[in-house]
């Protein structure tokens, strides 16, 4: 007998996989349309906590490439994403949305039944079948389980700052430079994550005219200057300053800004 849950999102799946490729057969497909759950690149509490669904459930073409033929994500507000790739896994997916029948507390769950009997015995990436997914958690198996958030609040903080804006001084983008000073304030708003960035060398008339400066995602500092990786979550009122090509230290009193251009300008 499987949980009521996974029990849906098989049926989705086949269901899925018939409606948008009726030609491919079970015996197309690894273990004869296996769905394995794919929990072994961060583990079910990371994928709860900081991405908000479960590892994803795959069903696998049974020839040499071996992708994936149908792609579940079950997200932890009940709603089901599932992609059906055709071409043997190489078109691009077909994907579609609905809710499953399930509560708030029977997703928790079942998240803590595949941490406790999944993760936790190292079965990684298995036919779901393999795993026990029936025994109900305990009132202390889900405290558990709750207390591994706190744990991965570093990334959760960084999953909800990456879409939120820095302001930048044009001399990065426009004149090639590295940014060189960063300082992160109260935020204006729900958009603003309170970093501004400059590469050390502007006058206060340059930096206080706004036609200077730039709104940029995070995201978007972090691919141009991943240097800042180590800082970007730090609390308001943080400012840092490069001090080597490759790093940025704390600001204080008297400390000098290495100010530098990118080697492809």
């Amino acid at each position: 007998m499987s949980n009521t849950i996974i029990t849906q999102v098989e049926k989705i799946m086949r269901e899925e996989l018939a409606k948008k490729l009726p030609d491919v057969r079970m015996s197309d497909l690894e273990d004869e349309g296996a769905i394995f759950y794919m929990n072994g690149k961060n583990g079910t509490a990371f994928d709860w906590y900081v991405n908000e669904h479960f590892p994803c459930f795959f069903m696998f073409y049974n020839d040499k490439e071996n992708l994936g033929a149908v792609k579940a994500t079950l997200y932890d507000d009940g709603y089901l994403t599932t992609y059906v790739y055709g071409d043997k896994g190489h078109a691009d997916p077909v994907d579609e949305t609905q809710k499953i029948e399930a509560e708030e507390s029977e997703l928790l769950e079942l998240a803590v039944i595949l941490t406790n009997n999944a993760d936790c015995k190292k079965i990684w990436d298995s036919d779901i079948r393999k795993i026990d997914t029936d025994t109900k958690p305990d009132i202390e198996a889900v405290g558990s389980f709750k207390e591994l958030k706190a744990a991965h609040e570093p990334m959760i903080e960084r999953r909800d700052l990456i879409s939120k804006t820095a302001i930048v001084s044009k001399k990065v983008r426009e004149e090639g430079f590295k940014i060189g000073y960063g300082i992160r304030m109260e935020p204006t708003n729900e958009r603003d994550s309170g970093w501004c960035f400059s590469v050390g060398n502007e006058s206060e008339e340059y930096i206080n005219d706004p036609q200077n400066l730039e709104l940029w995602l995070i995201n978007s500092v972090l691919m141009f200057d991943p240097d800042l990786n180590e800082f970007i979550t730090s609390p308001y009122d943080t400012a840092i300053v490069r001090v080597a090509s490759d790093k940025f230290e704390p600001d204080s009193p008297g400390k000098e800004i290495l100010i530098e251009k990118r080697k492809n300008e």
